[in-house]
């Protein structure tokens, strides 16, 4: 079908779509709201009132009180702060400390001055209009102290807990005659705001009232003028964490379209997609309620995975930690990764992905599987980006990158390859690899299938502990289930499991990571890629096939770096027990704590496998994402 036409039909849809969702959102923040005798409207908004949709992040408000009485509350600092008036055209509120406003009002000594915290304000919401100052309020001061300061003693304040209560004054000093207190001592001081520059060093009642009558704060929100002038109301969006302006039809980014040229742009795209609504209609409709899904299907799963507490983060936060993607660590088919830096100085590893591939499995799986894990083995999820067509996961930072580079490396002549770690640091990495698989296995309330265990995937630490990464294509089952159904191969060719992509050598399951593992270690044996894509004949260069003759005639290995018997020991052990691993019938192959034993162990407990019956896969066949193997029995 003509895509011009598609795209018309698609903007149809989308605008009567719109009409009739928003619409939701519009009639919900158009009715007035008020509190007491102040009416409230974005960015405020107050709970339990109006929907949060109707202000702005960090602006909710409660009202206590009923009636005219009634008048709304702001929290900051930890404390309520009673709202006395809002002037929504200069973007300023008053505002005083409603427990210290009950302490001055109060003759009795029975108030605990303590729980009032130090006013610090969030720097992108609220300030401390031009006009406004603070105070320290010095209380549970000994005698000597007020006597040396009585012009700023405001009220008596009861100290202390039980037996020990004690009365005491409390001190009110301007921030330029704080100076002035010098070495004296007092149990605890508070920073409070008030209104006003000057006059507030005299008399006690002065000060008291200067207190009482609060200050002014400043507010910074996104501009509403352009859209309440259009007939608008503001809001604002939490899925792609914007402004928007509710309109009667729906929502637009800054204002309202005027009616005329909302109802002849419908007239035109209805004209125009009349002549095909009978099979464009159906296509496109289809497409765009599979899109729509989609998105659905990715926002509902993340809100279940809300109680897992892993951050979600915006986009702009995203942008803010990696610097605007300033230092790239690598580039793969799902995205580039960038180095970044948390604002508590952690530094993070960003996965941007390209886009959102089939219904979002791939982004649902990461999150699922690595949210829910917590071994020195996996790699540790700290958060993630879902906004708009902008997806992104945060890990923790891995300083000596994948165990691929440091197994491969292609500047190195052709059988001069030397191991960088040696042999004993591969034995405890193969160790750890299996620690972790074995956790994914059985370790956790469900049991996670990884399907993409090779050296890429596996991450190392500033300690060189290898930590297993990138579970895209994992999959969750119940762990009483002993084999799993899947549609299609899933893997990377020369590590995927022979029942992976033909069912008749057996059920997938969890002996499918195990065979993967295999193939992995022995690439950590070899030095060298399984598969040579520019060797003509690979059966001569699959290395299973190879070193397993050297095993089975008791030949030398041939491999780089064995300068002791303990070396020799650690690669025989490899090499037994990947050949174990890669059996071709999934019953015959080891499980991962079986594995885990068998490093552990002697080498010479360690009895040869049957030669496996498979090799690798033919180059024409060979991609990233499947493969299919060949029979050499």
């Amino acid at each position: 079908m003509n895509q011009n036409l598609c795209i018309l039909i698609l903007m149809f849809l989308l605008l009567t779509e719109a009409s009739f969702a928003l619409d939701f959102y519009y009639q919900n923040c158009s009715v007035p709201v008020s509190c007491g005798r102040q009416d409230i409207s974005y960015p405020f908004y107050i709970q339990g009132k109006q929907e949060s949709f109707c202000g702005y992040p960090g602006f909710q408000l409660s009202c206590h009180g009923d009636g005219e009485d009634a008048y709304p509350l702001l929290q900051l600092s930890g404390n309520n702060y009673t709202i006395h008036n809002i002037d929504y055209q200069r973007k300023s509120l008053l505002v005083s400390n409603s427990l210290l406003s009950g302490y001055l009002e109060s003759t009795a000594c029975n108030n605990d001055i303590s729980s009032l915290h130090n006013l610090t304000l969030p720097n992108d919401q609220f300030e401390l209009a031009s006009n406004q100052a603070d105070f320290f309020l010095l209380y549970n001061c000994n005698s000597s102290v007020v006597e040396s300061f009585p012009k700023y003693k405001i009220g008596c304040f009861d100290q202390g807990t039980n037996k020990t209560r004690s009365n005491t004054s409390v001190l009110a000093l301007p921030r330029d005659e704080y100076p002035k207190f010098g070495s004296h001592k007092c149990g605890g001081e508070v920073v409070v705001a008030y209104a006003g520059r000057g006059g507030e060093n005299g008399e006690v009642g002065l000060i008291q009232k200067v207190l009482s009558r609060g200050f002014e704060l400043n507010w910074f929100a996104s501009d509403c003028s352009r859209c309440q002038d259009s007939g608008g109301r503001c809001g604002f969006n939490y899925t792609t964490y914007h402004f928007r302006c509710l309109c009667p039809r729906r929502a637009h980014a800054v204002r309202c379209v005027e009616g005329k040229n909302l109802r002849r742009l419908k007239i035109g795209l209805v004209a125009a997609v009349a002549a095909i609504v009978a099979l464009g209609a159906i296509v496109c409709c289809l497409f765009w309620n599979n899109q729509r899904k989609n998105r659905q299907i990715v926002e509902a799963f993340l809100r279940s995975y809300e109680a897992l507490q892993v951050r979600r983060y915006r986009y702009l936060d995203v942008k803010k930690m990696t610097n605007s993607f300033k230092e790239k660590l690598g580039q793969g088919g799902y995205g580039s990764l960038y180095k970044g830096k948390l604002n508590n100085g952690c530094l993070v590893a960003v996965k941007v992905l390209n886009k959102l591939k089939g219904n979002g499995e791939e982004f649902m799986n990461e999150v699922a599987t690595t949210s829910r894990t917590s071994h020195v083995n996996i790699v540790s999820l700290l958060g993630y980006c879902f906004e708009g067509s902008k997806r992104a996961l945060i890990y923790e930072f891995m300083p000596n990158g994948s165990l691929e580079k440091l197994i491969f490396d292609a500047d190195t002549p052709k059988g001069d390859h030397d191991h960088h770690l040696g042999w004993e640091a591969l034995d405890e990495i193969s160790l750890g690899i299996a620690r972790g698989l074995e956790y994914l296995h059985r370790g956790c309330n469900t049991r996670i299938l990884h399907f993409d265990i090779k050296p890429h995937n596996i991450l190392l630490d500033e300690n060189f502990t290898p930590k297993i990464s990138d579970f895209g294509l994992a999959k969750i089952c119940n762990r009483k289930e002993s084999i799993v159904s899947m549609l299609g191969a899933r893997g990377t060719a020369g590590y995927i499991a022979p029942e992976v992509f033909c069912r008749n050598f057996g059920g997938v399951s969890h002996k499918s990571d195990v065979y993967s593992y295999g193939m992995m270690l022995s690439v950590m044996v070899g030095g060298r890629r399984n598969i040579n894509a520019e060797a003509e004949d690979t059966s001569e260069i699959y290395f299973p096939h190879w070193i397993y003759k050297r095993l089975e005639l008791d030949e030398e290995l041939g491999l780089p770096s064995i300068i002791n018997e303990e070396d020799k020991e650690r690669a025989r052990k490899m090499i037994i027990v990947s050949l174990w691993c890669i059996q071709t019938d999934p019953s015959n192959r080891p499980s991962m704590k079986q594995v885990i034993d068998m490093l552990e162990g002697s080498v010479d407990c360690l009895q040869i496998p049957p030669k496996p019956y498979l090799s690798s896969p033919p180059k024409s066949t060979a991609d990233s994402s499947t493969a299919t193997l060949v029979s050499t029995q």
